[in-house]
């Protein structure tokens, strides 16, 4: 059926019909008998049908190739040759080459569309929450500084007071921006990671060491999920993956419950080891589960702000682990807790 409906085979049928006519005439005018005719009556039959065969053809494809010669070039977005164009109409269904060539093309637009306005929405929200987060930190130091200036600096119970919550807010500021430009600079590639083999048991200790005194202030016990007298080894960046250990510790230590414990387990996969840490805090909801790794999105908006997060700690921890060709997870549920499982790989 492909063959019939392309140029090529229309050019064969109308060429087999007109032979089949020709051998109809002779018939009528009864020469076919005649043997002297014979030879003569052949030779001119097959002259008909190559000459008619190729004539038609070439007008078939001439015709079509002027038509879909603009469809094929806007489809295919780029300047096919007409040698090509031609293969294309001539080899098969050209009906059913077009159509398929125009679904595909059709998906593809939408597809990008849809992607378009997938980035957009992206770059409007990313916008809104940069210049929310900032807002905040600038409007305090200018009140700050208002005050001062409008005498407070001569209170000595006051300015100083005023000058320290102007720095914290300043440093809130640089938060802010440090985490960005790491955010760029993952994202973007710039960044190489510098791996090494190092032990992993040993690294959560320090981070532990590190934020003792914020889990004594929320009342949240550190712990290993069990004893690890043999050392564990992963081929990483260590740097980069202290940063990943502080963000989760971290936010595991927040929103804890008081009284509650932070847990840190390794399970050994055969060519990775898995990073569990996990929490019986205040959980999160199911809903908010796919978006917590993006960038800004707050579970509790409120409580996160007063913790002086900066809303990006979990989306670097996405980006560094996927940096690593590593994975990372999460598993939550309201008033029971939180768990992150990450892999690296094993030092070998």
């Amino acid at each position: 059926m492909a063959l019939r409906k392309s140029p090529r085979g229309q050019a064969l049928l109308i060429s087999t019909i007109v032979v089949v006519i020709y051998a109809i005439g002779i018939s009528a005018l009864d020469l076919v008998g005649k043997m002297s005719n014979l030879y003569w009556q052949a030779g001119l039959g097959l002259f008909l049908f190559v000459s008619s065969y190729f004539i038609i053809h070439q007008v078939f494809l001439r015709y079509l190739e002027n038509r879909l010669n603009p469809v094929f070039k806007t489809i295919q977005n780029v300047a096919m040759s007409q040698k090509k164009i031609r293969e294309r109409i001539d080899s098969s269904d050209f009906s059913e080459a077009l159509d398929e060539e125009v679904k595909n093309w059709a998906s593809n637009q939408t597809a990008e569309l849809r992607q378009l306005r997938e980035m957009e929405k992206y770059r409007k929200d990313f916008l809104g929450n940069v210049s929310h987060e900032l807002k905040t930190p600038i409007f305090n130091i200018q009140g700050y500084i208002l005050t001062l200036l409008e005498g407070g600096i001569d209170d000595p119970k006051v300015n100083k007071l005023y000058l320290n919550r102007a720095e914290k807010s300043i440093n809130r500021m640089i938060s802010i921006v440090d985490d960005l430009v790491s955010i760029s600079r993952l994202e973007s590639g710039e960044f190489k990671l510098k791996l090494e083999d190092f032990n992993i048991v040993k690294l959560v200790e320090e981070v532990f060491e590190h934020h003792e005194m914020l889990a004594k202030q929320f009342r949240v016990r550190l712990e290993f999920d069990s004893g690890y007298s043999r050392p564990i080894k992963v081929h990483a960046d260590r740097r980069r993956l202290t940063e990943v250990l502080n963000n989760l510790i971290v936010n595991s230590i927040k929103y804890g419950k008081a009284n509650g414990k932070t847990k840190v387990g390794f399970i050994d996969t055969g060519e990775r080891i898995l990073v569990d840490i996990s929490d019986n805090g205040i959980g999160i909801d199911a809903t908010d589960l796919p978006r917590i790794f993006e960038r800004f999105y707050r579970v509790d908006k409120s409580r996160s702000r007063d913790s002086g997060g900066t809303g990006l700690g979990l989306a670097i921890v996405k980006h560094v682990i996927q940096a690593h060709n590593q994975t990372i997870n999460v598993r939550s549920a309201l008033g029971r807790g939180t768990s992150f499982v990450f892999s690296l790989d094993k030092s070998k």
